[in-house]
């Protein structure tokens, strides 16, 4: 049985999003105001490189299409460095934006509710926010609990 997180607030569907600017892989800024008109799909995740997020983030990989064909942008998140998420993604080919909330550390984890304070890292937790930028779907995973895929066909439906 997984550990319960030490985490509060979630904002819940029919909220606004928190808005952030992280950077990417590149370290380029990517703002999610900025993306207003089009539906964002938001994924936090604990660590790059671990096999539970790995597995996830391959999912996503193998699978955009089918969030292309919705129109919605996928923003991948963890508390990782720049440097660490840009060698995994080359290493495992994601073609989708993974964004670092290394520093300061963990706050846009914390705005939406899913940092896990006592362990510094982001539980797995998933954002559909719509063109309005108001959340539509979402889950949250406790730690080790991986996400069922067939959670984000469900939040395409949505779009």
């Amino acid at each position: 049985m997984a550990e319960a997180a030490d985490v509060t607030g979630i904002p819940q569907v029919g909220e606004p999003a928190p808005d952030f600017t992280l950077q990417d892989v590149h370290g380029t800024p990517v703002t999610l105001s900025d993306l207003r008109g089009t539906p964002v799909l938001v994924v936090f995740f604990p660590f790059a490189f671990s096999g539970i997020c790995t597995g996830e983030m391959c999912e996503i990989r193998d699978n955009l299409e089918d969030f292309e064909d919705a129109g919605v942008r996928v923003l991948a998140i963890s508390c990782d460095p720049v440097y660490s998420l840009r060698a995994w993604s080359e290493q495992e080919g994601y073609d989708f934006d993974l964004l670092s909330d290394f520093w300061p550390h963990g706050e846009v984890a914390r705005a939406y509710g899913v940092l896990d304070e006592n362990r510094g890292l982001a539980i797995r937790g998933s954002f559909l926010v719509d063109e309005d930028g108001v959340i539509r779907w979402s889950i949250v995973n406790a730690p080790g609990e991986k996400r069922a895929f067939s959670g984000y066909h469900q939040a395409l439906t949505l779009v």
